[in-house]
């Protein structure tokens, strides 16, 4: 009984967070129909509406409002008597929910996630990839992975990998045809992937060289807004690709991709995976943050705060 209830309750507590029935589904891991028959199912037990829905928005009623804010706080300590109840697991067990970048899921993916899950088969790992930046307390997630220059000074934070940088690539076919640019304004004269950002705007290609920044707003024939179709239309000879150095250091390598204005490239910030401090993390918690650790001292960084 009290299980179920905990449940219902998250329930009301993301849809209002979210303000949407399918964001919540995806947060709590169901579907929506079956969030939809929990809310239903809990009102008809208070017997009071906590949402007003329509096809297009949830919002809460004066009761859900009122509901929300006093079962709010007593939430948190029934969440965190029982997280108490979890630590003491030996084995680790249970979800945990990561928001990152798509390029920093992709970096820590295998040295990190896919350990973690060879070492720990009974603990599933949720990774959510988003383009925004995201508040992982109010999106429900235990940990998130950005740049470190993004984490929120609030949070500890454990450097992973190290100083990244960007690099322009085109195909071979391409720089036999058109030539390399020398300077970042030459790229004026090349067909360039363009890049959408999460908000919609276009990005403009970062360049330094000296303390002198440079930001180019180039043309090409097609805008995209992922890494792996930019590289696809790159592979084929279209034009130059912006790209964080990790995403195509294989195609580099093997020569499928030819790296330009190399000594215009200043290094961006490592990567951190970071977290709200926790009174008493469960035992998956508490592995997964022990094997970030351990992967950030075997590449030789201090761990930071």
């Amino acid at each position: 009984m009290i299980g179920r209830t905990v449940i219902e309750l998250d329930a009301v507590m993301a849809i209002a967070r979210r303000k949407s029935f399918r964001a919540a589904a995806v947060e709590l891991q169901v579907s929506t129909t079956a969030l939809s028959n929990i809310i239903a199912k809990f009102e008809r037990q208070l017997g009071v509406r906590l949402f007003n829905r329509t096809t297009r928005s949830v919002s809460l009623t004066d009761a859900g409002r009122n509901f929300v804010e006093q079962v709010g706080p007593a939430l948190v300590d029934i969440h965190s008597a029982m997280d108490s109840a979890k630590s003491q697991q030996e084995t680790p067990s249970g979800t945990i929910r990561i928001n990152a970048f798509p390029t920093a899921a992709r970096e820590i993916l295998a040295p990190v996630i896919l350990e973690y899950l060879r070492r720990y088969p009974q603990v599933h790992i949720d990774l959510v990839t988003e383009g925004r930046l995201v508040d992982v307390v109010a999106g429900g997630f235990d940990l998130g992975v950005r740049s470190a220059d993004f984490v929120p000074s609030d949070m500890i934070a454990i450097p992973i990998g190290p100083s990244r940088s960007h690099v322009v690539v085109a195909s071979p076919t391409y720089i036999e045809k058109h030539g390399k640019p020398r300077v970042p304004v030459d790229l004026l004269n090349h067909a360039c992937i363009r890049i959408r950002l999460p908000d919609g705007e276009i990005y403009r290609w970062h360049f330094e060289k000296d303390d002198q920044p440079v930001q180019i707003d180039v043309k090409g024939p097609i805008t995209l807004d992922e890494a792996s179709l930019s590289r696809i239309t790159v592979l084929t000879g279209i034009g130059l690709g912006f790209f964080m150095e990790s995403d195509v250091r294989g195609d580099i390598q093997d020569g499928r991709l030819v790296q330009v204005l190399e000594d215009w490239m200043k290094p961006v910030a490592p990567l951190c995976l970071y977290y709200p401090g926790r009174k008493n993390p469960s035992a998956a918690f508490r592995e997964f943050i022990a094997l970030a650790r351990d992967f950030t001292s075997g590449l030789g960084m201090a761990d930071g705060r």
